[in-house]
């Protein structure tokens, strides 16, 4: 029985992403004669890129339609790549060299990317390169578009501080339990995917369980959920399926699921096994399944520090700071005082300069002006990095750029923000909002503070929260200024009454989730 990595849902972990730094150098070709043999291009004579590539317009019409699709049919999630392939009929490679814009895919290609969003492709949309391939630029050094988990073998993923070591470390540790907590864009699926990683490579069994990808008939029951948990593992694991014979509904979804995974799991394997699950904030809805899961992890967990059967499992779970409000009252219950507890802060003054290099960009860049205007947020500033290399923009424009304009390369991101503040209950926006225009620190209501530190939107310190970074400040200022029907300026902030009622209930629509 082969070493595994699969997980639930799109795709089986860890995801092969496939970067145009992974593709074979350009400059690299070769002919197939119709004998079988290979013919090497003559040196003298230099092809040019085939294919057709989007231009600024074509790109601009795709990723919209794109974002209105996810918004639409996904909930404001961002696609997989490996949903974006089951949609429009390509493959993975192909889609990121058709997002990517670097080399040439053909015209047919570009056809079916724009009907799976209903789009025509006009001559505008695409042009062909005209760039001898002798003239192209290593592959590896190509910008990295921050979208999703840092692939493995990524050049540009900055490690964080010696946590990594850490979890190296902690796995190898019978009956394990790492619980990885953060907001959201944070970096905690590319560390369960290096954990994952080094596992495999002590020959590990591995397993990934991603709620956020999971289809959602499952939750509806406990029972229902924990024997599909069962036959998941087993089948990963290329094991038989004995669920149907060896299930007692008597004895309840719990016990059975222990029976199980000690008689028809844990005593076939020969080698320790890890198992992560990621996205736990998804279970908020489900009171019933959540206690019941957490309830199974503190079991497991507990097992596996006297049973030398049990210390084969190891436990990876990540979640965001939200997930502990709703933990049962119940200390036995609850997973989060277990295990060993990784918090991922932001990126310091060197990480932020360190990757600031490996993008390429010059080494009078002032890194430290980025970081503090992004508060250090990894994926914000990625997503900086990446366009300041590319030429899209620079840290000048970053700064001075005006929220409300559409070349603004954080609109996405703020929009989907301004979403998940509408979607939440709880008059969370209304509270965002006091946070926002206050002059210093100040109190809120907790349940609503650990909302809005999940989402990344605000740092807290005891009782007293602020704004994460002067970004999210200028936006959301803004944004609520503009919808409150009273905000003299010479008002204080503290008794400007801002509700959700002030908002515009054409802009509410168009963000919902």
């Amino acid at each position: 029985m082969g070493n595994v990595g699969k997980n639930y849902g799109i795709d089986y972990f860890p995801v092969e992403e496939k970067s145009i730094g992974n593709s074979k150098p350009l400059g690299v070709q070769s002919l197939s004669s119709g004998q079988g043999k290979t013919i090497m291009e003559k040196p003298e004579k230099q092809r040019r890129r085939r294919g057709v590539v989007l231009t600024p317009t074509g790109l601009e019409k795709l990723l919209t339609a794109k974002q209105e699709a996810e918004y639409r049919d996904n909930r404001g999630h961002r696609f997989t790549l490996e949903v974006l392939s089951e949609k429009t009929l390509l493959g993975v490679d192909t889609l990121m060299k058709v997002f990517a814009c670097e080399s040439g895919v053909d015209k047919q290609t570009l056809k079916h990317c724009f009907q799976a969003f209903n789009l025509t492709l006009e001559n505008s949309d695409y042009y062909r390169p005209n760039l001898l391939e002798s003239d192209t630029i290593n592959p590896q050094l190509l910008p990295e578009l921050p979208e999703g988990q840092v692939p493995l073998d990524s050049p540009f993923y900055i490690h964080r501080n010696n946590l990594e070591q850490t979890c190296y470390q902690e796995i190898l540790r019978g009956g394990s339990l790492i619980r990885i907590n953060a907001a959201r864009k944070m970096g905690k699926t590319s560390l369960i995917t290096r954990i994952i990683n080094y596992a495999q490579q002590q020959q590990y069994h591995t397993l990934y369980f991603s709620f956020r990808l999971a289809e959602r008939s499952i939750f509806q029951d406990s029972n229902h959920w924990l024997r599909w948990l069962c036959v998941s593992i087993s089948r990963q694991l290329d094991l038989d399926n004995h669920l149907p014979e060896d299930w007692d509904e008597f004895l309840g979804g719990k016990i059975n699921c222990k029976i199980y995974l000690e008689k028809h799991i844990l005593s076939h394997l020969d080698r320790p096994l890890v198992i992560a699950f990621d996205d736990l904030e998804y279970l908020l809805s489900y009171r019933q399944l959540r206690e019941e899961f957490f309830s199974i992890l503190h079991l497991w967990h507990e097992e596996g520090k006297n049973k030398p059967l049990w210390q084969k499992l190891r436990l990876i779970v990540a979640y965001s700071p939200a997930q502990e409000l709703d933990k049962t009252s119940d200390t036995y219950q609850s997973p989060f005082s277990l295990g060993l507890p990784i918090e991922l802060p932001n990126f310091t003054s060197a990480q932020v300069r360190e990757l600031s290099q490996r993008q390429g960009l010059d080494q009078n860049f002032n890194s430290e002006k980025l970081r503090i205007f992004l508060g250090g947020n990894p994926y914000l500033i990625r997503l900086a990095c990446y366009h300041i290399a590319r030429g899209d923009c620079t840290l000048e424009t970053i700064l001075a750029t005006s929220i409300d304009e559409e070349n603004n390369i954080f609109a996405d991101h703020l929009k989907r923000l301004l979403s998940h503040l509408q979607y939440l209950k709880g008059n969370l926006a209304a509270i965002f909002a006091k946070v926002v225009m206050a002059e210093k620190d100040i109190e809120i209501d907790l349940i609503a503070a650990f909302h809005l530190e999940s989402l990344g939107l605000i740092h807290r310190q005891g009782k007293f929260c602020r704004v994460s970074c002067p970004l999210y400040r200028q936006y959301f200022s803004e944004y609520f200024r503009q919808r409150s029907v009273f905000l003299p300026q010479k008002t204080s902030p503290l008794a400007k009454k801002i509700t959700l009622a002030h908002f515009d209930t054409s802009e509410k629509g168009r963000y919902a989730m």
